[in-house]
Formats: C-alpha cells, structure tokens, sequence
C-alpha cells in the first residue's frame, strides 16, 4: 500500500445486485468496480469472506479458512459445463438477501455443478483441482467437519458422538471414507470460491484497485478452527467455552455486546510459535492488499465473560498476547499492511501497541460530534496515518444517522462545520476526503445517500441484518464523474 492520499468503498459483495438472490463474483462485480475505478476510488473494503454460521453475519464463521461458497457465480459454472442453463431458470432477482430461499436453492446447484464436475472424467480443470486439494491444508479438516454438521442434523460439533468431538485418529478415518462424496462437494466449492475470487483480484488490479479484506479477532465456537484446534481456546472437558468475548456497554448497547466467541489461550498458542496465527495472516494477504483487524485491542486485552452469563455486564478485561504476537508474526511474515479497528474501550496500552507497529486506526465521523472539541473523532483531531469513515457496518447510514439527532446535536455538528446544513451526507463525505487523513472510506449507502433501511448491520440484535443490497440502475455515470471532481479536489487521485 502506497502512502499517497487515497480513497475508497466500503461494500460487501453479498450485496452487489442481479438475480441469484445474493451478490455472487459475477458480471455485476465487474460493474461495480468499473463504477468506483471511473469514480476515481482506488480501494475497495470488503466484510470477511468466510462462510457465514449464526445469523448470517460474516463475522460469525465456520472456518477463519474458507470461502463464503453462497459468493460463488453460478453463470461461470454453466460456462465451465458444471452446470446447465436449465439449471438457472429459477432465479431470484431479490432487492434484499433472503438468506432462507437462497441457501437451500444455491446450495443444490452446488452440489449438482460438483458432482457434474466429477463425472468429466479426467480433464485439466480436475488437476487443478486435485493440485488445489494438495496445497491447501486446512481443506480436508474443513471439508469433512461441514460434512458432519450435515450429517447430524446441523449440530454443533461438541454434541457429536465423543470420538468425533474429541477426533480421534479412528473414528476421523471412518467418516471420511463413510462421508466422501459430500467432502467433495465441499472440495469443489472451495476450489471454485478461490478461483473465481482470484478473477476479481486481477479485474480490481486491472483498474486500479487495491482490495481490504476484515479479519475478525475471534472466531466461532462450531467452527472447524476451534473443533481441530481445542488446545487452543479456552474450553471445558467436553469442549464448551468457559468464558466467550464481548465488550462492555458502550454506543452500542447500555448492556454491552455478548458475543459469545470463545477465547484464546494465548500461553498455549504461544507455545505453538503463533502457527495458527500466522497461517491466518499468510492467507489473508494471498487475497487482500491490507487487512483491516476487527477488535484490535483484544491483542492488548479482551472482555471475558462467563459462559452462562446472559449479557456482558459481567466481565473483565484479560491481558492478550500484545507485542509478542506481533513481534513473531513479522519476524515470519515481514511487514504487512493492517488498519487496526480501534473503536470502544481504547487505553493508553492500546494506543501504544497500535503505534509500535504503526497501525493506522481509525476514526468515524458519526461519533466526532457527540462532546467537546477533545473529542478524537472531530477533523481537527484527525492523524494522518489514521483511516476516516463516515461510518462503519455497524452504524446507521449518514442518511440515517443524520435524522436520528436531537436539533441540539444538529447545531453542534453544523456550528463546527461552518456550513447550512442543506446536505448532510454530501457535508460529512466532504470533511472526510478534505481530512488529513491518509485513507478515507465511504460506505456505498453514503455515497447513494440511502436512509436507515439500507443499514448493513445493528449491532446486538441477532436477527434480520446483512440483507441489504443495492439496484445497478444507482450507479448512474454522473455520480462517477461527480465523484471522480471531489476526490481530485481533496487530492485523493
């Protein structure tokens, strides 16, 4: 990543449009990057890409490995012969992800491409595949735990039968021979994830544009990471969690967040030389140029909450690993490139680990107008190696947000601006692209100046979220050009 000023999206491609009820790594993606390359955006961010468990979110995983195979263009399928156009007569040209019509639906056309794709015989594509297979370590452990999952009825893998639960070399053995076909199908989405993703790379380089991946700090307790890695977290004798991760009340919720992730043990993963770790990184960067870490200070400490508490309110702060970490992950990897998501409880200790490496944080322009003029978030208070938003995933869109504000709330933000405040979400883009701020991203809804109906995600309630998706027809040529004039302005071109 360059030090110059830059620009870019915030954008989950489960919510790019066309018609197979989710955003996939079809033609539509190509759309929205020729939209952001003409608008002189030149990063894209994305949500993580791993395979979405409790409530859809993708931050709620069933490896910190795989690929989200709902992404996967079906049309590119047919094109390859996996699939026939017959196949794609049902389609659901949905303005909002109905995850509950659509992964039944894409999920057997998966299965029916992967076994169409076995039955080819021997061809070129099959060695790439079985070379995809050898490389690819994690594929097996991955692979065989979603084909137990389907197996016993979507349960999580610490209700399995013991000898499962706790793998024994046995009884692993067995399933994978009693459960071959379905690991296969799930070889072949994997397969067919990272190789239709490693298009878009090369289309995004083409045009300029860098890509920002997410890596959430922790992980699901029924993912495949915790069922192979038990050592690892902090689990009882029949593999539960003895306490799960949250974060104390905060802007978000008056009773914190309860996550419910397991947590780290850290001595343990030391031991190991951090290889899980850094296994985790070394992917990561396969598939992004930077990587933004969600919950960042959880490396300095995390909120441990008991496991049978029913909010957050209960917990402490638990020291985490802090320099060692990342002393060991660079003297691996080298230098990478990371925005550290810095937001909530921040310390003094915090902020040191985040400046030791560098780190640029980050600073959302929702939060700058709620105190004094102290306050991080306001421009003047901006660094420049520090990444503006406007807002996040997790916020309301400007639109939104704007209306949400008491007229005294509204004053103030006005009075700071120096501006009538005619055009809220216009105003608060500006002030981001004119901050010192190396890196400004703006949420899509922000740049289509769309209202709360349109938010990504509400943090603390399970339900209903990750749904929205965007109309190609609001990617109209003059929005490009508009843009395209006010980066150039603000000299993010």
């Amino acid at each position: 990543m360059t030090a110059r000023r830059r620009a870019g999206v915030l954008l989950h491609p489960t919510s790019l449009p066309g018609s197979d009820g989710i955003g996939t790594f079809g033609t539509e993606l190509t759309g929205f990057l020729d939209f952001i390359s003409k608008a002189g955006f030149t990063l894209w961010q994305v949500l993580p890409l791993t395979p979405p468990a409790a409530g859809n979110s993708p931050y709620s995983s069933y490896s910190a490995f795989a690929g989200n195979h709902l992404l996967i263009d079906l049309q590119q399928l047919t094109e390859e012969g996996d699939l026939s156009s017959r196949a794609l007569e049902k389609r659901f040209p949905l303005e909002l992800v109905d995850f509950k019509q659509v992964i039944p639906w894409k999920e057997q056309l998966l299965h029916e491409a992967a076994q169409n794709f076995f039955n080819q015989g021997q061809t070129p594509r099959l060695e790439e595949f079985w070379q995809f297979c050898d490389t690819t370590y994690w594929l097996h452990d991955y692979a065989l735990f979603r084909a137990l999952k389907q197996h016993y009825r979507d349960l999580p893998w610490h209700r399995w039968p013991a000898e499962l639960a706790q793998r024994n070399p046995q009884a692993l053995q067995q399933a994978s021979r009693q459960l071959g076909s379905e690991i296969g199908v799930q070889k072949y989405q994997q397969w067919q994830f990272f190789r239709q993703w490693q298009r878009v790379r090369n289309a995004a380089a083409e045009r300029g544009v860098a890509l920002i991946g997410d890596l959430p700090i922790f992980v699901a307790h029924d993912s495949a990471d915790v069922w192979c890695n038990q050592e690892l977290f902090l689990l009882d004798a029949k593999g539960k969690p003895t306490v799960v991760a949250g974060v104390p009340p905060d802007y978000f919720s008056v009773t914190g967040q309860l996550w419910g992730n397991p947590l780290y043990n850290w001595p343990a993963m030391e031991q190991q030389g951090y290889g899980w770790w850094i296994a985790r990184f070394r992917q990561l960067f396969e598939l992004f140029d930077q990587v933004r870490i969600d919950h960042f200070r959880g490396f300095e400490a995390a909120w441990h909450v008991p496991a049978t508490a029913k909010t957050a309110v209960r917990g402490s702060w638990v020291p985490g690993p802090g320099s060692g970490f990342f002393d060991a992950v660079k003297a691996s990897l080298g230098n990478l490139s990371f925005i550290a998501e810095d937001l909530g409880v921040i310390t003094p200790e915090v902020e040191a680990l985040r400046d030791r490496y560098d780190l640029p944080g980050m600073k959302i322009l929702q939060f700058a107008f709620d105190s004094d003029a102290a306050n991080p978030y306001l421009p003047h208070n901006h660094s420049i190696n520090s990444v503006v938003y406007t807002g996040t995933h997790d916020n309301d869109t400007t639109k939104g947000w704007f209306h949400s504000l008491s007229p005294h709330s509204i004053n103030r933000m006005y009075n700071y601006l120096g501006l009538p405040g005619t055009e809220p979400v216009q105003d608060l883009i500006r002030v981001a692209l004119m901050s010192v701020a190396r890196t400004a991203i703006i949420p899509l809804q922000d740049l289509l100046e769309l209202p709360s109906e349109a938010r990504m995600n509400r943090p603390g309630v399970a339900l209903g979220n990750w749904s929205w998706r965007y109309q190609s027809t609001q990617l109209k040529p003059g929005l490009a050009d508009y843009y395209a004039d006010l980066l150039s302005r603000y000299g993010r071109r």
